[in-house]
C-alpha cells in the first residue's frame, strides 16, 4: 500500500492539473470571444453603432451563452462538483441545438444581405457560418454520446469551441485581421487547437483519439468549405436556400 500512494497520488495531481487546464482553454474561448465582438456586439454602443434586430441580438445571447456555460462546467469538474455538471448538461443540449438552428437562420439572412450588404460573394461565402454550425453540431452531438466517458466528451466539447472562434477572430481590430481573410482566422482558431494537441500528448504520452478524430474533422472543414464555395454546385444550393 505505501508504494502505491505516491502514484495515486500524482494520478490525483494530474487530473487536477488536466481540469484547471480546460477551465483555461474555456477562458480562453472567452475573450477571444470578447475581444472579437466587443465593438460590434458587446460594447456596440461606445462606438456609435445603429441598434441591433432582435435576432442578431438572439444570437448574440445564445453564443455567449455558450461561452458562459462551458466555463461554469469545467469548473464545476475541476471543483469535483460532478452531478451538477451532469444535469446542467441536459440544458447545455437544448442550447447546442438552440443555437445551430439560430445560427444557420442567421447566416441565410446575412447571405440575403439583410445584416452587412456588401463585402465578399454572400453566397460564396454562406458556406463558412454553415460549415461552422454543421461542424459544431457534430462534435456536440457525439460529445453528448459519450457524455459517460469524460475524455471523450471534454475534448469534443472543446473542439466544438473552437469551431465558433474564427467568427470572433475575423472580427479582431487590426488590418492583419480585418483583411487576412481565411488563412488567419481559421489559422489562430487551429493554432489553438494545436497547443491543446501539444498538451495532451505531451502530459499523456500519447494523443487522444478525440483529438484525432475531431481535430481532423475541424481542421479538414476550413479549406474544403472554401473549396466548395467557389463550384457551381455550391451557388445553386446556396440560390435555394437563400431564395435570391
Amino acid at each position: 500500500m505505501a508504494t502505491q500512494q505516491p502514484q495515486i497520488q500524482t494520478r490525483i495531481e494530474a487530473k487536477r492539473r488536466e481540469s484547471f487546464f480546460y477551465v483555461g482553454m474555456a477562458i480562453l474561448a472567452a475573450a477571444v470571444v470578447f475581444a472579437g465582438f466587443s465593438r460590434t456586439y458587446y460594447l456596440r454602443n461606445l462606438f456609435g453603432h445603429p441598434p441591433l434586430k432582435p435576432l442578431l441580438h438572439l444570437h448574440g445571447f445564445l453564443f455567449t451563452s455558450w461561452i458562459f456555460l462551458l466555463i461554469v462546467q469545467v469548473s464545476l469538474v475541476a471543483s469535483k462538483r460532478v452531478n451538477i455538471h451532469r444535469r446542467l448538461g441536459v440544458a447545455g443540449g437544448v442550447l447546442a441545438a438552440i443555437m445551430v438552428i439560430v445560427g444557420t437562420t442567421v447566416a441565410i439572412h446575412s447571405a440575403r444581405g439583410e445584416f452587412s450588404p456588401g463585402g465578399p460573394d454572400p453566397l460564396a461565402f454562406l458556406s463558412v457560418p454553415l460549415f461552422d454550425m454543421l461542424v459544431f453540431a457534430i462534435l456536440v452531438g457525439v460529445a453528448l454520446l459519450y457524455r459517460r466517458q469524460p475524455d471523450i466528451h471534454k475534448r469534443l466539447m472543446l473542439i466544438a469551441t473552437l469551431a465558433l472562434l474564427p467568427a470572433a477572430i475575423a472580427r479582431f481590430p487590426g488590418a492583419f485581421f480585418e483583411h487576412g481573410g481565411p488563412p488567419v482566422f481559421f489559422g489562430i482558431a487551429d493554432l489553438i487547437l494545436l497547443a491543446c494537441v501539444v498538451y495532451d500528448t505531451i502530459t499523456k504520452r500519447r494523443l487522444h483519439p478525440a483529438y484525432v478524430w475531431g481535430g481532423l474533422l475541424l481542421v479538414a472543414s476550413h479549406p474544403l468549405r472554401i473549396l466548395i464555395s467557389a463550384t457551381a454546385a455550391w451557388h445553386v444550393f446556396a440560390h435555394w436556400l437563400t431564395g435570391v
